[in-house]
């Protein structure tokens, strides 16, 4: 997976975990990834929370035969945050043939939750 120039790389999100069913990532709370009010961005915790949903499926899928993209995506901005971190954890909550659905919490530095997101991703067949 080519993950420099993307918008993971843009915004700074780190992978810290992928297991099957389980995605751990970072993003940093900077000038990157705040609004003009000088907080996190909505949008940013959105784009957050669909990377952890996608390679989470992209995990869970033949990848040789299938691709995975974003169908529908949720959040609740719970708590503002102006610098630090924010930790994405992403779980799979129905992992079906044609469709997934992801839960995705962010919390900050001390656990405290920051976007709650869910996230239907698409199991698309390749073309060959």
């Amino acid at each position: 997976m080519k993950l420099d120039k993307t918008l993971m790389n843009s915004l700074g999100i780190e992978m810290v975990e992928l297991q099957k069913g389980k995605v751990i990532a970072t993003m940093p709370v900077d000038d990157r990834t705040r609004q003009p009010f000088g907080l996190l961005h909505g949008g940013a915790s959105v784009a957050l929370a669909e990377t952890v949903a996608s390679i989470g499926a992209y995990e869970l899928v033949d990848q040789e035969t299938e691709a995975v993209v974003g169908l529908e995506i949720n959040a609740n901005h719970i708590r503002s945050k102006r610098d630090g971190v924010v930790t994405a954890t992403g779980t799979v909550l129905h992992q079906g043939k044609t469709t997934m659905v992801w839960e995705i919490n962010i919390a900050d530095e001390e656990g405290k939750l920051v976007c709650i997101s869910r996230c239907t991703i698409a199991v698309i067949k390749l073309k060959r």
